[in-house]
């Protein structure tokens, strides 16, 4: 008897993707985000290569693992995918110090963030019209 298997955190149609420490407040990436959620997998990949958002190349890159994890880990179409999800969180802050007037020091936070996208296959429903 051995471990019982670890279940699936989305649905069959879908895949997933997690950032875990991306450099940059939560804010800033969540901006990013919102510029992603709900469209086209390719049009999103469209949208974050010519973003001029700082966070843009790193929101692009969680993209693409999880466009890519949807056609090879679970055969997924990826002209059928859509951005169902992409959810920010915090993570840890880094504290430093640098130092000021009369011997005084100010901390300085650097703080890094989570993305979570999940993306979905869509059921072609252009056929109708």
């Amino acid at each position: 008897m051995g471990k019982p298997n670890n279940p699936r955190k989305v649905g069959d149609r879908e895949a997933l993707a997690i950032a875990t420490t991306l450099r940059g407040s939560p804010y800033k990436l969540n901006l990013v985000a919102g510029l992603i959620r709900g469209r086209k997998a390719g049009e999103a990949l469209n949208i974050l290569q010519f973003s001029t958002k700082g966070m843009a190349p790193e929101v692009r890159k969680v993209l693409a693992s999880a466009i890519a994890n949807a056609e090879n880990n679970h055969n997924l179409d990826v002209d059928a995918l859509i951005v169902h999800e992409a959810s920010v969180g915090k993570a840890l802050v880094m504290k430093r110090f640098t130092p000021r007037a009369r011997g005084r020091a100010a901390r300085i936070e650097k703080p890094f963030s989570r993305l979570r996208v999940v993306v979905r296959e869509m059921a072609d429903t252009s056929e109708d019209a």
